[in-house]
C-alpha cells in the first residue's frame, strides 16, 4: 500500500507520513508514506494508491478527488487534529477504514 500525504508545502504531511509508515512497521504493515504538496499532486498520484489530504486543504478536497479518480487512488480528508496523533496510530486506521470501505464511487 502505498500512501501519499499532501498538504500545502509538505512539512506537516512529512510529519504526518513518518508517522503513518512508523504505525504501520509496528503492525506488521507493508505500507509506505510519503509526503507530496498540492502542486506536486498530478506527479505523486502515480505512485499512490491512496492520498491522505491535510485539513487546510479542505476547499481543494473535490479537485484532489477529480484528479485521482481516473487512476483509480481513494482520498481521505484528514481530521483538523491530525497533528496531534503522535503516534500515528489514529491516523493509521483512518487509512484502514478507507481501505475497508473503499469502493470504485468511493474515488469520484
Amino acid at each position: 500500500m502505498r500512501i501519499l500525504v499532501v498538504c500545502g508545502a509538505g512539512a506537516s504531511s512529512t510529519f504526518v507520513a513518518q508517522r503513518v509508515r512508523r504505525a504501520a512497521h509496528e503492525k506488521g504493515l507493508d505500507y509506505s508514506a510519503s509526503a507530496g504538496t498540492s502542486r506536486s499532486l498530478p506527479i505523486d498520484l502515480d505512485a499512490a494508491d491512496l492520498v491522505l489530504v491535510g485539513p487546510h486543504l479542505a476547499p481543494e478536497l473535490e479537485r484532489i478527488r477529480l484528479e485521482a479518480a481516473p487512476r483509480g487512488v481513494t482520498v481521505v480528508l484528514l481530521p483538523d487534529d491530525v497533528f496531534a496523533d503522535q503516534s500515528g496510530i489514529r491516523t493509521l486506521a483512518l487509512v484502514e477504514d478507507a481501505l475497508r470501505s473503499a469502493q470504485p464511487a468511493d474515488t469520484i
